[in-house]
């Protein structure tokens, strides 16, 4: 390999690893359906036993689509009132504290898929996950229920999807 190219590939794998490793670490949520019918978001325990609980600071639920993100329902915490995430603690879509700073939840629908995404305060573990996500959609089921399904990461469409069919 002639001396150019070999640098130039090491310039580029160099290149790579600092924009990986720069990344900030993103952690799975957990998706449960909560009382009442509606899901609910937490750390799983893996997550918790491992880093500590993490300090909430805000969450969002959004609408995937291949066009883009729309917004469903987000609620912050104030600085002075945090709380930590703990595996049994599962924060309900659309929130019960009418003290927390939130938006009005949209209805959930099935056959749509969403994203939820949990920020924090940064942990002291440098390894630790700066923020918390998962994809779910909701299927309609006789008798007017619904039933929950977690998707992986790249999933958009629930539709073709099994257990996201409207």
């Amino acid at each position: 390999m002639r001396p150019n190219r070999l640098i130039l590939c090491a310039v580029v794998a160099a290149t790579w690893c600092v924009n990986a490793c720069a990344a900030p670490p993103v952690g799975e949520l957990d998706v449960r359906m909560g009382s009442g019918g509606t899901p609910c978001f937490t750390v799983f325990q893996k997550d918790e036993l491992r880093f500590g609980a993490p300090e909430f600071r805000s969450i969002s639920v959004s609408e995937v689509t291949p066009a883009g993100k729309a917004l469903m329902w987000a609620m912050s915490i104030p600085p002075q009132r945090p709380f930590l995430v703990t595996f049994r603690l599962c924060i309900p879509y659309a929130g019960r504290l009418p003290v927390l700073p939130k938006t009005t939840a949209l209805p959930l629908q099935p056959g749509k898929v969403y994203e939820t995404l949990i920020e924090i305060t940064p942990p002291m573990l440098s390894s630790a996950p700066r923020t918390y996500r998962a994809r779910f959609c909701l299927s309609a089921k006789a008798g007017g229920t619904v039933q929950l399904h977690t998707l992986s990461g790249g999933a958009l469409d629930g539709k073709a999807r099994a257990g996201c069919s409207g």
